[in-house]
């Protein structure tokens, strides 16, 4: 392992493309066939109730309000307003500047609010630009920090730039006292990447910066979120752990739409990682409209019937 005072550019490239290459059909394959797994029953009951419970339920646009957050919010703590067992959502991931709405409108819900930074979505901006984005975000309450690396660095061969960024962006979600320090979620950006060999070395790029979770994705590009990366970012916090002790968590984002998505991504997280990451804390899915079709499928296994999009709250 790498220490920090060792990671010269050099270094850093010699160490990250010193790791095992990703065998593309393979890696397909592998996650085709996890995707034909099925889920019946009871088990489909504790999976939906388990993938609903793992949403970070999002609104990134440059149109939100104050009251399309403060909706969207009333939908994380009550998701189906006729069956008040439903689990509440995990997050509430807005921009840095509602912070504060979520923040109000979430009250003691336990729910968390993230918030994404660093010039989201293209992480084109300087330093400073990204520390005092982030700082903002954590001030207004922030439990969670999602920050996108600089593609273009990672790119051009230049890792040690992503590093010192994502290290400084660690820093800047510290509070003072005995508060709890925001969790820092890195956005990948995989569908830029190119290879399956880049989304290997920028996931322990990542985590060796101080990443409390990996993310594939903003969402604003395609490919988004795909279960070939997200097998992949799973192999690397799984190798993570058994190298450091240190478990670090998972957050596919962008593309995930249905119930039957959703449950293949919990079979690959236990079957890949293991089912101690089969939990909000591990594993994350950052999503819109995924929890309206898990709402259907559980009002169906409760009730017998197909209600339709019409039977559940838009936003």
């Amino acid at each position: 392992m790498l220490g920090v005072a060792s990671l010269t550019n050099k270094a850093l490239r010699t160490w990250l493309h010193g790791l095992p290459g990703v065998d593309q059909v393979g890696i397909e394959a592998r996650a085709a066939a996890l995707a034909t797994r099925s889920i019946k029953t009871t088990s489909k009951a504790w999976a939906i109730d388990t993938a609903i419970g793992m949403i970070d339920l999002t609104t990134l646009e440059g149109a939100d309000t104050p009251g399309k957050v403060r909706s969207l919010c009333a939908k994380a703590q009550l998701p189906d307003p006729s069956n008040l067992d439903t689990p509440q959502v995990a997050a509430v991931c807005v921009y840095g500047d509602l912070v504060g709405i979520a923040k109000e409108a979430l009250g003691t819900s336990g729910i968390h609010v993230a918030a994404v930074a660093t010039a989201f979505p293209s992480g084109r901006a300087s330093l400073a630009v990204k520390l005092a984005d982030t700082k903002d975000a954590v001030k207004a309450g922030a439990d969670e920090i999602d920050m996108v690396i600089d593609r273009g660095a990672f790119l051009a061969g230049d890792y040690r730039l992503v590093f010192d960024q994502i290290a400084a962006v660690k820093e800047a979600c510290a509070r003072p006292g005995d508060a709890a320090d925001a969790h820092l979620k890195v956005i990948l950006e995989t569908g830029e990447l190119a290879t399956y060999d880049n989304v290997r070395r920028a996931s322990w790029l990542a985590m060796l910066a101080g990443a409390d979770f990996i993310k594939t994705s903003t969402g604003k590009i395609q490919p988004a979120a795909t279960m070939p990366v997200t097998l992949l970012m799973l192999e690397a916090v799984r190798d993570w752990r058994e190298l450091t002790g240190e478990m670090v968590g998972v957050k596919p984002a962008g593309g995930i739409r249905t119930s039957k998505d959703a449950l293949r991504y919990l079979v690959m997280v236990s079957e890949i990682a293991g089912d101690d990451w089969l939990s909000p804390e591990w594993f994350r899915f950052g999503a819109s409209s995924l929890l309206t079709d898990l709402l259907l499928q559980r009002q169906k296994l409760r009730t017998g019937a197909y209600s339709g999009a019409d039977y559940v709250t838009i936003d």
